[in-house]
């Protein structure tokens, strides 16, 4: 599943302007960008693209929330090393491909033309773009962010499994709640924007 493709057909190009470009491209064209960038197998630059996402939304709450992770034998600097490394290089991809296998099984009832794993795990890689400005404390942004992230998601599953909006939707409920809802806090960012108002969620 961790496949890199030495020289895949329409997939993305390596280094950190690639980076940078993919970036901006699934923001503003993200049509065409699904449609183009996405190869079978060619999932290391996706990954890498969600680990720099991760990295950066991780480091911005480090550096403007205190007390972001839990101090370890009273070391806060090995400490938050220690668990921003494991947020970057276990819990992110490890929770990628678990939600890549959930939505491909989801996908397996509804999408008989849809592609395989790898596309699915790239899909919801470059829909994370929008999260390197969840890091900060203010619910409002990061309930943006998350939004965006989903509809980003929802456009890359239906532009690369075949799918017309109206399926695609349902099909990314669950996933769509899995990363943006708790791995990237929209359900306790949109609950607290709701408490300010008088509401409240049942999550």
């Amino acid at each position: 599943m961790t496949q890199w493709v030495e020289n895949p057909t329409g997939g993305r190009d390596r280094g950190p302007v690639a980076l940078a470009r993919a970036w901006a491209e699934v923001l503003v064209r993200p049509r065409r960008f699904f449609r183009a960038g996405i190869a079978p197998g060619d999932q290391a630059p996706g990954l890498i693209f969600a680990a720099v996402v991760v990295l950066i939304e991780e480091l911005t709450r480090l550096a403007l929330i205190p007390d972001v992770y839990p101090v370890v034998a009273g070391q806060p600097i090995a400490s938050r090393a220690l668990f921003l490394a494991l947020a970057v290089v276990l819990v992110m991809p490890a929770a990628l491909h678990l939600t890549a296998a959930l939505q491909t099984l989801i996908l397996m009832a509804i999408a008989p033309d849809r592609g395989g794993v790898s596309e699915t795990v790239q899909v919801l890689a470059y829909s994370t773009a929008p999260c390197v400005f969840a890091g900060p404390a203010i619910p409002e942004l990061r309930v943006a962010c998350t939004a965006v992230g989903v509809v980003l998601l929802v456009v890359g599953m239906a532009e690369v499994h075949d799918l017309p909006y109206w399926k695609a939707v349902p099909v990314v409920a669950v996933p769509a709640a899995i990363v943006f809802g708790y791995g990237f806090r929209g359900f306790g960012a949109a609950s607290a924007v709701l408490t300010e108002v008088g509401l409240a969620l049942p999550f």
